[in-house]
């Protein structure tokens, strides 16, 4: 089903916009719509994503201090913390 949106612009964004859809046979509202659809499809998709339950809980609880530190070490390290 659709639905009118109203909306604030620029009226110079506006003409470029609807010379582009011209440009390109296509309507104002269908590129807009479209790209409206990606946006939330992306958000959704992040949002969707499951965590495996131990990087959830190492999630945000450390700062990588230098660029050759031992991921491996530093995960067993804090998994060893954790569970000891």
């Amino acid at each position: 089903m659709n639905t009118k949106l109203t909306l604030t612009i620029e009226q110079e964004v506006i003409k470029r916009a609807k010379e582009y859809a011209k440009d390109k046979n296509r309507s104002l509202s269908d590129i807009i719509e479209n790209y409206l659809k990606t946006l939330t499809k992306e958000e959704r998709t992040e949002r969707d994503k499951k965590l495996n339950p131990v990087v959830k809980s190492l999630k945000g609880s450390f700062n990588i201090p230098k660029k050759d530190m031992d991921y491996k070490k530093e995960l067993r390290n804090r998994l060893e913390e954790k569970y000891s």
